[in-house]
């Protein structure tokens, strides 16, 4: 059920998503890659970018994050040694600073036996003295893969567009998709005994912004509720808004946006948020800081929530953003979120290069 209700669009206008690629087995959109595959098959990711999670249905997001639960068993739990991209390279451009993509995609690559070069601002010509058609050209021509973190969502596009080799979205104003994985994996590991995560309710409270943007993507094709906060001004894209509606309605979640956090969390199992002032937004601190007052997630606020409510943070964390008593408690999940972006990065470079079968027992996500 669509409770799609009190959201005031905004005046950005969100670049067109989809576009068509006409390198083999890399078309973007709605049904991206899967052509006539029987939905009984395993689902084939070889060759396909990852840019957005609307390109992936809900079993193939499940089969990614079975992907990544599979490799931290084994791996971590187990201590096996498990090399399939040896002898495989990926280009990692980062156009803007990180500690947990730049970390869990260098060394997740190489865990897996692979090469990862990282290419910083100052490193490659991207979009300077260098086209992204010409940069895409080149590189696919020296590595097995793409990771790019940047500002405008067209970059990322424009890369994938041209590239022959697979491309994944670290990071664009639009979409964290890898976020997501991480966080969906985080919130299955603390719930346990539930069977699944179909009719969980998962709060956000703070700026319409990429993680949320993904968080619906990969959510309500789930079956997850989700309820989303945030200041006037400061709603979710209005494409992605009305997405996420049709997804609520397809998939028979609900999907509620108001702009005021109590509502948002009352009942709400999962409770997240993110920083009120993203990279480039420095100089909207003063306005963004007024605009977001009431917003710090407390005790006080979450009073209405689940008895269960845990605490979900991407981070780095401002204490404006939550507050310590809550950050530090044992509802706080950030921590044990933060490692699973290793590991669901690693399940997304490994399926997009090879046709990769886990061997521990399916979770049901």
């Amino acid at each position: 059920m669509a409770l799609f209700s009190k959201w005031r669009p905004l005046a950005r206008v969100l670049p067109t998503l989809l576009k068509a690629n006409s390198c083999a087995g890399t078309i973007r959109g709605i049904g991206s890659t899967r052509g006539s595959r029987d939905d009984s098959d395993p689902p084939s990711f070889v060759g396909r970018d990852f840019i957005t999670l609307r390109d992936f249905s809900s079993k193939e997001i499940r089969h990614l994050l079975w992907v990544a639960h599979d490799l931290k068993t084994r791996i971590k739990l187990q201590s096996e040694r498990i090399t399939p991209l040896a002898g495989k390279s990926a280009a990692l451009i980062f156009q803007k600073r990180s500690t947990r993509t730049r970390t869990s995609s260098e060394t997740g690559f190489s865990l897996l036996g692979g090469y990862p070069a990282f290419l910083g601002d100052n490193d490659i010509h991207l979009g300077v003295n260098e086209s992204l058609h010409d940069t895409s050209k080149v590189l696919s021509s020296m590595v097995d893969m793409v990771l790019l973190r940047c500002d405008k969502h067209e970059e990322v596009e424009e890369l994938a567009k041209h590239a022959t080799v697979p491309v994944i979205n670290g990071l664009s104003e639009t979409f964290h998709p890898l976020q997501t994985l991480a966080d969906i994996l985080t919130i299955k590991e603390h719930f346990t005994e539930l069977g699944s995560l179909d009719g969980l309710n998962v709060a956000w409270v703070g700026d319409g912004n990429n993680i949320i943007h993904s968080l619906l993507m990969g959510c309500l094709p789930l079956g997850i509720n989700m309820r989303v906060a945030t200041p006037k001004g400061y709603e979710l894209f209005p494409n992605v808004a009305a997405y996420a509606d049709m997804l609520a309605s397809k998939h028979e979640t609900q999907f509620l946006v108001t702009n005021d956090p109590r509502e948002a969390v009352r009942g709400a199992n999962v409770v997240v948020t993110d920083t009120w002032i993203s990279m480039g937004q420095e100089e909207e601190k003063a306005a963004r800081l007024k605009a977001f007052e009431g917003y710090q997630v407390t005790e006080k606020m979450c009073a209405e929530a689940a008895s269960n409510w845990v605490f979900l943070h991407c981070l780095p964390r401002k204490p404006q953003e939550v507050d310590d008593q809550v950050f530090h408690s044992k509802r706080s999940l950030v921590f044990q979120e933060a490692e699973n972006r290793k590991w669901t990065v690693m399940a997304v470079m490994l399926s997009l290069l090879s046709e990769y079968t886990p061997v521990t027992k399916q979770p049901s996500f």
